[in-house]
């Protein structure tokens, strides 16, 4: 095919008529030329990165290509007799790992087909790993798939790899300088590819998941055990905290959901997804034959399912946690699950970001880590979202001299050196305007300060922790958020849960009261004050809580605060005595056979918040196996 075949080709697809090609193909040409402005007759030279950008993409997949190691060099040695390369890409497009016949170097490198590539469709045009990581599909650009005449000898297989929070994370790419005509003669590539993906996605949610249960599940009961499908891990409450692509899609099709919204998934208790609840995990351990391992999704498909139970928590590790993290919460499996992670990053030099709602103590969790750390450095704190935008620059890298009109005559530090040797707080980070995104970015690579009009940069050493109320990914995608830092931030997350799903209710709500209680004089709450604070939705979580108490023990009288007291807005509840609620409470576990799981999924709960439940009303409940 010539250029001019191809350039009408393309263009004749472009203005509707009908092709040929995969639809995938039709529509990444579609965004080569409505979204990227590219030219089909100008050929796209490969870009290599240069050795300091790549150091920094490596840098940001370490985890990920040591996880990935063993099985692409088991895929390699699988092809490499039939002159296959691998690439394994990250999810801007660079190529991160990369396995190829060292005599073919110069044409692979000519190619792409090497470390370094970049292959962002928004300059290399159609290829395997954008138009991968544009639908987040297993695909084969093959040939003239390709946009320009530059890539069409090559053909192109590539599968994405997912996280355990089911988004889209890496890709891996087999690739050929030269390959046999028909399209279909890439079919074994593509298997290949996407059965070494599954395999990296199941190795990866063992290795992050090592504390919680891990299910994992087969179509057929012979393959269970030594080839499964997908992984999904469990937490102590029963619900889902990670997961493989194959795991995403059997879910989200079992409940009706959709696989590319994994917030569906994360989070929600495996028993709407799986006629399943936490107890029922021993049944399916190794013990028993695989065809005796059975369960039944919501949808009626039949599964086989291998439970991994996690190794017991060491009893001493409760008592050695670090007394500002032991403050973050009362004793519930998530909070307990928040504080010993939190404790684990204390003791390394990652940077963490935190997510959680306005008012969720984002801050204070990240005190505790600095304290829990041992830093001897100060702890400063910058709200990115308080700082006028003029005044910014100034603010966090400091200024020399008569650096600007109303400069200090001496200079300032910014608040970014008066972190050295502590902690550096970046909250509501989402909110910093790209320009100083870019120059932290440069701090953080290179470890340097250089302040407004200063000659020279300065050595600086801190301890980065960032927080944001805002969905950083969402903010990557809408181009307000540099995809570079987003990475550089994103490395040990921590996510804290608004108040109104908080377990810990009513500890948190002793500990406010106690401070209020050092304040001034004692104050308790009535039963029906208190039921109205159970019962509002918090939407300014423990900071509102906390406002809210404070005005009520200023209103209050005889130390007790009435449903009077409280401010308007909380909304009137329908407040029953212990007596009845325990008497419901009974009645509905009968009804459930005395089935605590089964009466937790009727009413929309955990177990570990039904059990809390009946312990205050003084129920006991036996446990029964479900069949």
């Amino acid at each position: 095919m010539t250029i001019a075949d191809h350039v009408r080709e393309i263009e004749s697809v472009w203005q509707g008529n009908a092709s040929m090609r995969d639809p995938y193909v039709i529509q990444s040409w579609r965004r080569c030329l409505d979204d990227y402005r590219l030219d089909p007759a100008v050929n796209a030279e490969a870009v290599i990165l240069p050795e300091g950008r790549l150091k920094e993409h490596r840098q940001q997949a370490e985890g990920l290509i040591a996880i990935a190691r063993s099985g692409l060099e088991r895929l390699y040695g699988n092809v490499a007799n039939q002159a296959y390369v691998l690439l394994l890409a990250d999810r801007a497009g660079v190529t991160v790992e990369y396995l190829g016949d060292p005599r073919y170097d110069d044409d692979l490198r000519r190619a792409g087909l090497y470390l370094g590539s970049d292959w962002a469709e928004s300059h290399a045009g159609t290829c395997a790993v954008g138009a991968c990581i544009a639908t987040g599909e297993a695909l084969t650009i093959h040939q003239t798939d390709h946009f320009d005449m530059t890539h069409t000898p090559l053909s192109c297989t590539a599968a994405p790899i997912y996280d355990t929070a089911g988004q889209l994370s890496a890709v891996l790419d087999i690739s050929l300088l030269k390959s046999p005509v028909e399209k279909t003669s890439q079919n074994l590539a593509r298997h290949l590819v996407t059965t070494t993906v599954r395999r990296i996605e199941l190795a990866n949610l063992m290795e992050r998941t090592r504390r919680q249960w891990v299910l994992r599940f087969a179509l057929s009961p012979e393959f269970l055990d030594v080839d499964p499908e997908g992984g999904i891990a469990i937490d102590d409450s029963g619900r889902i905290a990670g997961l493989t692509h194959g795991a995403a899609r059997m879910l989200a099709r079992a409940a009706g959901r959709d696989w590319r919204r994994p917030e569906q998934l994360i989070g929600q208790p495996i028993s709407r997804f799986l006629d399943l609840s936490i107890d029922d995990l021993p049944a399916l351990m190794r013990g028993r034959p695989t065809h005796e391992r059975v369960l039944r999704a919501r949808d009626g498909n039949m599964l086989f399912a291998h439970a991994i139970e996690p190794p017991p928590r060491p009893r001493a590790a409760r008592q050695t946690l670090p007394p500002a993290l032991r403050r973050l919460g009362g004793e519930t499996p998530e909070i307990k699950a928040l504080q010993d992670r939190a404790a684990r990053f204390a003791r390394t030099d990652l940077p963490v970001l935190i997510h959680g709602e306005t008012g969720t103590g984002k801050e204070y969790l990240a005190r505790a880590i600095h304290e829990a750390s041992g830093a001897k450095g100060p702890f400063v704190a910058v709200n990115c979202a308080a700082i006028p935008e003029t005044l910014a620059e100034s603010e966090l890298f400091g200024h020399a001299p008569g650096a600007f009109t109303g400069a200090a005559p001496r200079g300032r530090r910014g608040l970014i050196e008066e972190a050295d040797g502590g902690t550096l707080f970046l909250d509501e980070i989402g909110d910093m305007p790209l320009s100083l995104q870019t120059r932290l970015l440069r701090v953080l690579a290179e470890r340097t300060v250089q302040p407004l009009g200063a000659a020279r940069p300065r050595k600086v050493g801190f301890r980065l922790i960032s927080a944001s109320h805002r969905d950083l990914r969402a903010l990557v995608a809408a181009g307000s958020f540099r995809e570079d830092l987003f990475y550089r931030l994103n490395v040990a997350a921590l996510s804290l849960p608004p108040l109104r799903s908080r377990g810990d209710f009513d500890w948190l709500l002793a500990r406010l009261l106690a401070t209020r209680q050092r304040e001034g004089r004692p104050v308790r709450l009535a039963p029906d004050a208190a039921a109205m604070l159970r019962a509002h939705r918090w939407p300014g979580n423990l900071r509102e809580l906390d406002n809210v108490l404070a005005v009520a023990t200023a209103l209050c009288e005889e130390g007790e605060i009435r449903v009077a007291d409280l401010p308007g807005g909380l909304g009137p509840v329908s407040v029953r005595t212990e007596d009845d609620a325990a008497a419901s409470l009974r009645a509905a576990l009968d009804g459930c056979g005395g089935n605590v799981s089964a009466l937790a999924r009727r009413l929309g709960c955990d177990r570990t918040t039904l059990h809390r439940r009946m312990r205050r009303l003084g129920i006991s409940g036996r446990l029964r196996p479900q069949h």
